[in-house]
């Protein structure tokens, strides 16, 4: 029975060594394991797609390199048809299916931005230098991305295909860069006029084409209502300059059982008045389903707060870092009349003196 396990396991690895020989191995490009998720594979591109940017390593041709094989690997294991014929046939399995890769800048522009653009258009810090004319820019757009609580626990990529008008060049030439000058005219011997006149260049002619492209919106875990997204250059576009961007501006939406504030989650439970005297014990779900103990062996009056640490919302910036849980009880009274005997036996049991007193409930 070992032997047969141990020969099993010698038979995949040899077949993964297999994959390799024939072709890159995307996995470990993407430094995700072979039984990723989309979602895993999409998070991992996306960090590592930043850190080898070309713009971001000018003159490192391993970085560029790398950024090359980055985009072949998501494109590939991204797409299910294509990763089970590489899971099956390696990289040469999808040349002999005639499988030809995208520019690995078009990969990165559907995380980023940069769509209609002659080239990666992801600001790094450069920004533009002094004393140089400033290129006029088309209008940003700015776009609500709902988004549920529990997208916002747990991160999620959100799939959006933006349609836009692109310039693209068209026969004969146009009138552009149009600004106005000052022009001296002489109207007579010794008589001069200073006139604004409005002054053109030609520059090619361009029509505008609407074209479809997909952008993947990751919701990072943790993430605040109200957060921007910003995707370079998929604005509105500007005809004799540079496109603005695509703004996508997260709009949480209400939630049946949580209430966020900052990091931290707000709940109500409505226990029995049973319960409440006699204790209880029972777990509720939480927003990626685990569950959270709820216990109670003490007498719980209504409006008890309670804090469970660790169980809020992970914090944008930090994810290792939690907030709390706050569950407040609500009571629930039976609705029942007690006959005098019931009554004679809760006086017995709770031995209260009756209490009977009047204040400003909004002052204490």
């Amino acid at each position: 029975m070992k032997a047969t396990v141990l020969l099993a396991g010698l038979a995949t690895i040899s077949l993964q060594a297999l994959l390799v020989l024939g072709g890159r191995d995307f996995y470990e490009i993407l430094g995700v394991d072979r039984g990723a998720t989309t979602k895993q594979i999409k998070k991992a591109y996306r960090k590592l797609a930043v850190q080898y940017h070309p713009d971001k390593n000018p003159g490192n041709p391993e970085a560029e390199e790398k950024f090359k094989d980055l985009g072949a690997a998501y494109e590939v294991l991204s797409d299910e048809e294509q990763r089970k014929i590489y899971d099956e046939h390696g990289e040469d399995g999808l040349k002999e299916q005639g499988r030809r890769g995208h520019n690995p800048g078009d990969v990165f522009s559907s995380f980023f931005g940069g769509f209609g653009g002659g080239g990666f258009q992801f600001n790094f810090g450069g920004g533009q230098q002094g004393g140089q004319q400033e290129t006029p820019r088309g209008a940003d757009v700015v776009i609500d991305l709902e988004a549920t609580l529990e997208e916002m626990y747990e991160g999620e990529f959100v799939e959006v295909t933006r349609s836009k008008p692109v310039p693209k060049k068209a026969p004969g030439t146009r009138q552009c860069n149009c600004r106005t000058e000052m022009r001296t005219h002489q109207l007579g011997p010794g008589q001069f006029q200073m006139i604004q006149e409005q002054v053109c260049d030609k520059c090619p002619n361009v029509k505008m084409v609407n074209e479809e492209k997909k952008l993947e919106v990751e919701i990072e875990a943790g993430v605040h209502h109200g957060h921007d997204y910003r995707f370079v250059a998929e604005g509105e576009p500007h005809i004799d300059g540079d496109p603005g961007d695509l703004i996508f501006k997260v709009h949480e939406l209400k939630h049946k059982v949580f209430e966020r504030r900052g990091d931290d989650l707000y709940t109500n439970v409505t226990i029995s008045l049973q319960e409440a005297l006699n204790g209880f014990s029972f777990e509720m779900s939480h927003l990626d389903g685990h569950k959270v103990k709820l216990e109670r062996t003490a007498v719980t009056k209504h409006g008890l707060r309670i804090r469970k640490n660790g169980e809020g919302m992970p914090n944008h910036d930090n994810n290792r870092v939690v907030g709390s849980l706050y569950v407040t009880y609500d009571v629930k009274f039976p609705e029942i009349t007690l006959t005098d005997e019931q009554r004679k036996l809760v006086t017995s049991i709770l031995e209260q003196e009756p209490v009977q007193r009047v204040y400003n409930g909004l002052q204490v």
